[in-house]
């Protein structure tokens, strides 16, 4: 017997907010000469340069890796309903793995902009958004499990 209800939603709008944090811009930072877009992917100049310097690109493929695993992580998690003792599991390794994306983008932006000035997008608040359905999916899991444990004994 297997129960299945609300943890595939709460997985799903996990999955959906952080596959937005991945692909989407979280922040612009102006400094003196310029303005990044900060992404996932990196920190892209826009507009033209006042020094005459062009195409400034700075990757970040460690925190592109990082969001794209938690995401594909959390899609897998809705899967793996037919073995909940690893559903539990791997929920818990994808919020661990979205409070580092969260620290990776807050140190990454800090350390970029320096003396700039930062303006976070409202998309900055998705990784938490997907932390606290993460946590929900979590206890409804274990509501299932506590059910299934209880109809063992009783037959």
């Amino acid at each position: 017997m297997v129960i299945q209800r609300l943890q595939s939603l709460l997985l799903l709008v996990a999955a959906a907010v952080m596959g937005c944090f991945t692909f989407c811009s979280i922040a612009q930072i102006q400094t003196t000469d310029f303005t990044f877009n900060f992404t996932s992917l990196g920190f892209y100049q826009e507009g033209i340069p006042t020094d005459g310097v062009t195409d400034s690109v700075i990757h970040t493929w460690y925190f592109f890796a990082l969001s794209l695993t938690t995401t594909l992580l959390l899609l897998i998690d809705i899967f793996l309903f037919k073995n909940l003792p690893l559903q539990k599991k791997v929920c818990i390794v994808a919020i661990m793995l979205t409070v580092a994306s969260v620290v990776t983008c807050g140190c990454l932006a800090y350390n970029m902009a320096g003396n700039g000035f930062i303006t976070w997008s409202p998309l900055v608040c998705a990784p938490f958004l997907a932390i606290i359905a993460s946590i929900m999916a979590w206890n409804c899991m274990q509501r299932d499990y506590n059910t299934l444990k209880a109809v063992d004994r009783i037959r």
